[in-house]
């Protein structure tokens, strides 16, 4: 009988060591019958499933043009075939195709939508989180960033209902360091803006002309920047946002700085930050016995690392160049007490934005109707 497991709840060294024969998948949507998908694959000993694209086909909550879809997933699966994974595939509904040939599996079922737009919901603020699938260090999942951008934007939505509605969390962002180690997948940086361009299109011809893009993971900030500024030529009756990370504001910080045990260096990458998080949200996934602190950042006045990261330089070296387990900081120091503190510190920061994007919207639109000039 075939074993499917979570490759997301893997660590980067138990990705290390699988067999690169071992079939891994990445569904569109959930639900599939993975009976059904043993049997397509010749019943192989396991299968690694990958979290669902949450949307971006024809019939799921948010419809983009098939090219750009395909462009995005052919990335993922390229990113797990340069880890040297032989046998990778999408997992998608029957009728569509998307042009990935021999790498694409189909079943014949729509996939379940858990959240629907609605046109009610267009005076709110369509939250859109994007986290990644990438190492955390030996003692976290890769599914870190998932995990809390998913935590921090249902928690702001369930927090105003009347103000913000959530999308499904997207699992994929961009990682240039993807080679660094093991189990870390890159949707691209170009593949990725496209896709969010196309996801900011669809919605706002739609009616929903606020929009707060979220992310859980730094190497997405960069593109999902770009993907503002160019939505905001297209759509400039619309006001589109998105932020550092989380608990990077004023509010944010403050928060951080009121309850961190480490110094400056101490919150990164699978740090004292990540991983209190993690300890409140999904303590199954956190093995505190395989913590490695890693301070050591080649840090000038200009260039350092920490969860705000300071100085007036921005350079991507390579990870390996500054830590030997791909963490960056303190997660020794990491507790759950301070991961619900910090969790509910976010939420009440992406709640202030919210209120924020809503005045944004509401002055402009009063501003162009008054014939401002």
């Amino acid at each position: 009988m075939t074993k499917i497991f979570s490759y997301d709840e893997l660590t980067w060294p138990e990705v290390a060591v699988l067999r690169r024969d071992v079939p891994l998948v990445i569904p569109l949507g959930s639900g599939y019958d993975l009976g059904l998908l043993a049997e397509s694959l010749g019943d192989p000993p396991q299968i690694g499933l990958l979290p669902p694209i949450p949307y971006g086909w024809r019939g799921s909550l948010v419809e983009i043009p098939e090219s750009v879809l395909t462009g995005f997933i052919a990335n993922l699966l390229e990113s797990l075939r340069e880890g040297g994974f032989t046998r990778v595939y999408a997992l998608i509904p029957q009728g569509l195709e998307l042009g990935l040939g021999a790498q694409a599996i189909r079943q014949a079922f729509i996939p379940p939508m858990s959240v629907w737009l609605t046109d009610e919901q267009r005076d709110k603020v369509v939250l859109v989180p994007v986290g990644h699938t990438e190492q955390h260090a030996l003692h976290l999942p890769l599914n870190v960033d998932t995990v809390c951008i998913e935590a921090v934007a249902q928690g702001t939505a369930t927090a105003v209902p009347d103000q913000a509605v959530c999308l499904p969390v997207m699992p994929y962002g961009v990682s240039m360091h993807y080679r660094a180690f093991a189990g870390t997948l890159n949707a691209g940086g170009r593949a990725f803006e496209d896709f969010y361009l196309a996801v900011v299109d669809a919605l706002v011809s739609r009616g929903f002309e606020r929009l707060y893009l979220l992310s859980g993971h730094g190497g997405n900030t960069s593109f999902l920047v770009n993907v503002v500024k160019y939505a905001g030529e297209r759509h400039p009756h619309a006001f589109i946002a998105t932020a550092f990370l989380y608990l990077s504001g004023a509010q944010g910080v403050a928060a951080l700085e009121k309850h961190r045990l480490s110094k400056i260096g101490g919150m990164g990458h699978a740090c004292e930050l990540e991983t209190s998080l993690m300890l409140y949200l999904r303590p199954d996934l956190v093995d505190m016995s395989k913590v490695v602190d890693e301070t050591d950042f080649i840090a000038t006045p200009n260039y350092y690392m920490d969860w705000v990261e300071g100085g007036a330089l921005v350079a991507n070296p390579p990870w390996e160049d500054d830590t030997r387990t791909g963490a960056y900081g303190s997660g020794s120091l990491a507790t759950a007490e301070h991961g619900k503190i910090w969790l509910e510190a976010a939420i009440a920061e992406k709640v202030s934005h919210v209120a924020e994007i809503h005045e944004q919207y509401m002055r402009r639109k009063a501003r162009r109707q008054s014939g401002w000039k």
